[in-house]
């Protein structure tokens, strides 16, 4: 009997935040606070310090750090009060509370998020497949 083949995968959260307050959008400081918050909670492992950038009002913040589970990302819009982040682990992680956390650190009353699998290798891998 043959056990199953358990194939590579990483996991991705793509999540949107409307209803956030204008303000702390704006602020990159905020949006480091949040950074750190998941960092800190998901025990992820940055390479490099993170990369911010603010535009001109009413435009808000983007950035990103590059993790070596792969990277986080936002792009904040203050003149719409929402928020759009990306994180992206090649190893398995808990469920990060998003819509509680964004609740609390940027105001949000709205938080989509979807979550999804990423498969490195089909399961032909390794039975002779070819591209």
């Amino acid at each position: 009997m043959t056990s199953p083949v358990s194939l590579p995968e990483g996991q991705e959260w793509i999540v949107e935040a409307q209803g956030c307050d204008p303000l702390r959008l704006a602020s990159a400081a905020t949006m480091q606070q949040v950074f750190e918050r998941i960092i800190s909670d998901l025990k992820l492992h940055p390479v490099g310090a993170p990369l911010w950038h603010t535009f001109p009002e009413p435009g808000g913040v983007t950035g990103l750090v590059m993790l070596a589970e792969s990277h986080l990302t936002v792009h904040t819009f203050p003149e719409y009060g929402s928020a759009c982040f990306n994180l992206f682990c090649c190893t398995p992680r808990a469920p990060w509370p998003w819509r509680e956390a964004l609740a609390e650190l940027l105001g949000a009353e709205s938080v989509q998020v979807r979550h999804v699998i990423r498969a490195y290798a089909g399961a032909s891998v390794g039975q002779g497949a070819s591209a």
